[in-house]
């Protein structure tokens, strides 16, 4: 088992526009000892930025610069060469936002190699003007990233709004934003939907926002109408007349799912089928419940409930 450790070697991949702050992102990574921790690094550089490297720097967290002019020459011959005269523990690639990246997806990484994160790196300064005229590449640059930060924040950054968009691609992306200095920058975090609709809708999308706000505030709810789709999860020993719908989400791995839903109180319980899905239409009150182990929870009464097709994405992500 220590020898198939041994051979896999991840790829930390960084993108993000010409002076999106990638290469003093990537200096200051290796400068962390946890990253470092005593192994060999090799860093592929997909284009010149407008920072250079500090060669001293990368010799002394025992890294080795390979920069590569054009897209050509990102090859799996050019790879494997590199995998034979640097035997890295692990291996950085700071990538050209220009290049889109199919040509990463794709890729026949040398024998061992693995993606082990997508980190992509957004000036908040320029980001409007991107979207505007970028759009298609932006987001495909985002679609498969870990993690997204918004570096150089002021005082005028949609930040929730960016990260709406950001999510909107891909649910999974973990979203941060950083003042000039790299202190985080705070902000107000507005819900996806409206509080005082009459009927408050939660897009499919907007589910985890949803389940964890109302964890978080069950209070917003009290009283209000809600319509989301959900799964009938009937779990043994629950109260008659009661069922919970909601959706599964991964806590950390394909095979580790939770399932989050709300105690619902419904007359047509009987007729239910474990496992299908529904537009739940329901009125939330937040009452003291066993289910909730003896916690205040919201608890839905249903006013409607009419079969649905199942959502594109049935995962949840936050």
């Amino acid at each position: 088992e220590e020898e198939i450790m041994a051979n896999k070697i991840p790829i930390y991949m960084v993108n993000g526009f010409l002076e999106s702050g990638k290469t003093t992102f990537i200096q200051e990574t290796l400068s962390d000892p946890y990253f470092s921790d005593g192994g060999k690094t090799l860093l592929i550089a997909c284009e010149e930025g407008e920072e250079e490297y500090d060669l001293h720097v990368l010799e002394s967290y025992d890294t080795t610069l390979v920069t590569i002019e054009g897209k050509a020459e990102f090859t799996k011959e050019f790879l494997e060469d590199c995998q034979k005269k640097y035997k890295p523990s692990q291996v950085m690639i700071e990538w050209n936002g220009m290049w889109g990246m199919q040509l990463y997806r794709e890729m026949n990484f040398p024998k061992g190699w693995f993606p082990a994160q997508d980190i992509t790196l957004v000036d908040a300064t320029t980001f409007d003007l991107y979207m505007q005229n970028m759009k298609s590449l932006f987001m495909d640059m985002v679609q498969d990233s870990d993690l997204v930060i918004f570096d150089r924040c002021t005082e005028g950054t949609k930040a929730a709004s960016y990260k709406r968009n950001i999510r909107a691609v891909n649910p999974r992306a973990q979203v941060e934003f950083e003042q000039e200095g790299g202190e985080p920058f705070e902000f107000e975090d507005e819900l996806p939907f409206d509080l005082n609709a009459d009927i408050i809708d939660i897009s499919d999308i907007d589910y985890g926002i949803w389940y964890v706000d109302a964890m978080d505030h069950p209070e917003h709810y009290d009283g209000k109408t809600i319509r989301f789709k959900g799964r009938v999860m009937k779990p043994r020993r629950m109260t008659p007349g009661y069922f919970v719908p909601g959706r599964k989400a991964m806590t950390c791995c394909a095979d580790d799912t939770v399932f989050l839903g709300f105690l619902c109180r419904s007359h047509n319980v009987d007729k239910l089928k474990n496992g299908q899905w529904l537009t739940v239409t329901a009125k939330v009150y937040v009452e003291k419940r066993d289910e909730y182990s003896g916690e205040e929870g919201p608890v839905l009464y249903t006013k409607a409930l009419k079969s649905a097709e199942p959502p594109e994405e049935e995962m949840v992500y936050f």
